[in-house]
């Protein structure tokens, strides 16, 4: 769970100590990419909502709608934990030049 104030008011916890069974985990503030919605949110934001003006809740509902159908039909498996800046470099192949010795 993320650290949202909400998750920590009292009818959140009154209900922990209901339910014994449920045990509330909050990841660190900096590890955001942990959470596996957070990838969504920006896929959602990139697809449906960036650079664009609504002026009513149907338009909005309209185009989450639209890039949640473009993203179905043109799914691939999550690779979760592969961030491209922890990528290793690519070796130059053919371009290399020979190393003086």
């Amino acid at each position: 769970m993320d650290n949202l104030s909400s998750h920590r008011t009292t009818d959140v916890l009154l209900f922990l100590l209901a339910h014994p069974r449920w045990e509330m985990v909050f990841q660190p503030k900096y590890a955001a990419y942990l959470n596996l919605i957070e990838p969504w949110w920006k896929i959602l934001r990139s697809l449906a909502l960036a650079g664009r003006r609504f002026e009513s809740w149907d338009e909005i509902t309209e185009a989450i709608h639209r890039a949640t159908v473009y993203w179905n039909a043109h799914r691939h498996p999550f690779v979760w934990g592969k961030r491209r800046r922890h990528r290793p470099r690519r070796s130059p192949g053919i371009a290399l030049l020979p190393r003086a010795t």
